[in-house]
């Protein structure tokens, strides 16, 4: 059974990595692929079983989704209010390279407050104000994933992965000052190769509003500043207030998120409620809905499914316990989970990792251990070295369109040397 799914899960990651050569979506890849795991799954076990592990598995994928689908229909509706130009008009550099470091600190300390992946996403739709050439853009993207994924390893809220190791106890806010320079170190490194080769290099802004995917803006010559700037600061206010009610109420990202949704929906319902429907609908819910990429929903899904399956036929536990017999050493397991989460999700790789190991009172497993800390860095910042490696870069990948293959000859390199560099730098401050 574990040779099947393997196969049929390399499969389907061939197909999505060949997308461009083989003119296939890749969220219906991911869906076959999601689904025909978890059919060979049940046919070689017992049904009762494998449906109670999908329900909870469907549990934890429905809230990456819902939170998905609210953050992008948030940062819709902003954009729909011209609400970027904000920010945009306040960047006036063409500078590339300076735009490019402009961008990545941004970025960097947003994924620390927000998460990578709602940051990713409001990048993503910042990038299209800012970026004419289709080629800058998409690199300039590439870096925003990876200083996404730098900038949430460092924060207990920055990153899937670090919410779980907080809310497992293998964590507290010391993972700030302890991994804050390591992330530093991956996203730094790569800016500086890059800024020799973009020196002397400009960026042209584009001639209209319209995003670089391909959408033309609807008409929004209607809105007055003050609905702009009314509901650029409830967008941005009710993004930032995500972490907090998570904080106080202990109820998932998702319902904050969802929250924060249904605040900004009322206030765009009252304020366009005197406006012709032909005006009004572009400046609503229903109208930001009808302009998300849900191709990219249903790619998220599909890959979230097929990677459960691996984790509920044991595969990745299995992974787990040969990786602590072969390896042994605490940073090279780490390091190698880095590595093992740009092809799998890191959720199921941080969950076999918290369940294989026990909170001790001292050593490496500790609260706060050198193991939990450096597993943080390397889960979060690991995922980079691949588009489809984090929630960050499948959002991206699904709204601004990335070629998987285009990702690996162009972005993959400055990830690696950036997540090296970082993970040397942690073990050289636990050596001194």
């Amino acid at each position: 059974m574990e040779i099947l799914l393997l196969s049929i899960f390399s499969l389907g990651y061939f197909f999505i990595a060949f997308e461009h050569n083989f003119k296939i979506d890749k969220a219906a890849i991911a869906l076959i692929t999601g689904v025909l795991t978890w059919t060979i799954l049940i046919s070689f076990s017992d049904y009762k079983i494998i449906d109670i592990e999908l329900a909870h598995h469907l549990v934890d994928i429905s809230e990456i989704v819902f939170f998905l689908l609210g953050a992008m229909t948030i940062v819709e509706l902003v954009d729909s209010h011209q609400g970027f130009k904000l920010i945009t008009d306040k960047i006036k550099t063409t500078d590339a390279v300076k735009l490019l470091w402009i961008l990545s600190t941004i970025t960097f300390f947003f994924s620390a407050i927000l998460d990578n992946l709602t940051t990713a996403i409001v990048m993503a739709a910042l990038l299209g104000k800012l970026i004419k050439s289709r080629e800058q853009l998409l690199f300039f993207a590439g870096i925003m994933i990876v200083a996404a994924n730098a900038g949430g390893a460092w924060s207990p809220i920055g990153d899937i992965t670090t919410i779980m190791l907080w809310i497992g106890g293998q964590i507290s806010l010391n993972i700030i000052p302890a991994i804050i320079l390591p992330s530093l170190v991956c996203i730094i490194v790569p800016l500086i190769y890059v800024s020799f080769k973009y020196r002397g290099q400009n960026i042209s802004r584009p001639e209209t509003s319209a995003l670089q995917t391909g959408k033309i803006a609807e008409d929004t010559s209607d809105v007055i500043p003050y609905e702009r700037n009314i509901i650029f600061t409830l967008g941005v206010l009710g993004l930032l207030f995500v972490p907090v009610f998570k904080t106080v109420t202990h109820l998932p990202p998702y319902m904050g998120m969802l929250l924060s949704l249904g605040v900004l929906w009322l206030v765009t319902e009252i304020i366009h409620r005197g406006k012709a429907h032909i005006h009004k609908h572009s400046l609503t819910v229903p109208g930001a809905l009808s302009k998300i990429e849900i191709s990219t929903v249903f790619f998220f899904l599909g890959i979230l499914l097929a990677v459960s399956s691996l984790q509920s036929s044991g595969i990745l536990n299995n992974l787990a316990t040969i990786l602590d017999d072969v390896i042994g050493n605490l940073y090279l397991i780490n390091i190698f989970i880095g590595f093992l989460s740009a092809i799998l999700d890191n959720v199921p790789l941080v969950a076999g990792a918290m369940g294989m190991y026990e909170i001790t009172s001292t050593g490496p497993y500790a609260i706060d251990g050198e193991f939990w800390e450096f597993l943080a860095y390397c889960a979060g910042t690991g995922g980079s070295l691949l588009v489809i490696g984090s929630a960050a870069g499948v959002a991206v990948m699904g709204i601004l369109k990335i070629n998987f293959i285009w990702y690996i000859k162009k972005i993959s390199f400055l990830a690696l040397i950036g997540y090296l560099a970082g993970a040397a730098t942690y073990i050289l401050l636990q050596l001194l």
